[in-house]
């Protein structure tokens, strides 16, 4: 099955809305001739509505950096899933390692997430990763299987259509180190042979499996010709429109 790169781009809490903007209409005018990749940004919930407005229309998507997992209620603070989508999103990341390590996300409000995502019509873009220390201790794909397992657990084949997973080892993540690209290539074929194990192999074949630790437009294109390799979840990188259209032109 031919999936299509998707290269998405996570602005973290980076950029008032006038900014965001500015920056979303540059990188949609740099963009406008590339039709063999998925463009995605993902600004703050604030700036959400503003730059998808504004990229009606253009080559790139909007998607929010969090979500709450009920549609709505006394959650001072939260957003949901409903009000993402009315503001023009496509997707959603959820389970974001600084999520986990910043807000104390668990494998299981992860999955709560995911289910309120599919629910509310947004494409989910699961983070999975694990930290130095567990890798050291040879604890790699124990950590990650359980974040998959853990996170998708409530969710059948056809509710995951969509799914995208984001491979971001934690130690790897705006570090400047870059996983080997053996490292990547072994993570991500187990990661599809844990989709299909799971689910089925038409699922593992369609989803889309990005990697996320420190991507920039110098290292793109090895990581890009791995096989099972999707695409990437750009943080740093994505902020600056003329150093983010390097990373999406990864084959030119």
């Amino acid at each position: 099955m031919s999936r299509i790169p998707l290269i998405a781009g996570n602005w973290k809490m980076y950029k008032t809305g006038p900014e965001a903007v500015e920056t979303g209409a540059h990188l949609a005018s740099l963009s406008s001739d590339v039709s063999d990749v998925e463009i995605m940004i993902a600004p703050t919930h604030l700036s959400l509505a503003l730059v998808s407005h504004a990229l009606k229309g253009t080559r790139v998507k909007t998607g929010a950096q969090n979500l709450f997992h009920e549609d709505e209620g006394a959650f001072t603070g939260e957003v949901s899933a409903k009000m993402i989508k009315s503001a023009g999103a496509e997707y959603a990341i959820i389970g974001h390692s600084e999520r986990r390590q910043y807000f104390q996300e668990t494998d299981q409000s992860v999955c709560k997430k995911v289910q309120a995502a599919v629910a509310g019509g947004l494409k989910p873009i699961l983070c999975i990763g694990e930290t130095e220390t567990q890798r050291d201790q040879g604890k790699t794909f124990f950590i990650l299987d359980k974040q998959v397992s853990d996170g998708l657990k409530a969710s059948g084949p056809g509710d995951l259509e969509d799914l995208v997973l984001a491979y971001e080892p934690v130690w790897a993540i705006g570090t400047g180190r870059t996983a080997s690209v053996e490292q990547v290539e072994e993570v991500h074929r187990h990661l599809r042979s844990k989709i299909s194990t799971l689910f089925s192999n038409e699922l593992a074949d369609r989803t889309r499996i990005l990697y996320g630790g420190s991507v920039k437009p110098d290292n793109v294109s090895d990581l890009m010709s791995i096989e099972d390799v999707d695409g990437a979840l750009v943080g740093g990188a994505s902020l600056d429109a003329d150093q983010f259209i390097k990373i999406i032109n990864f084959n030119k």
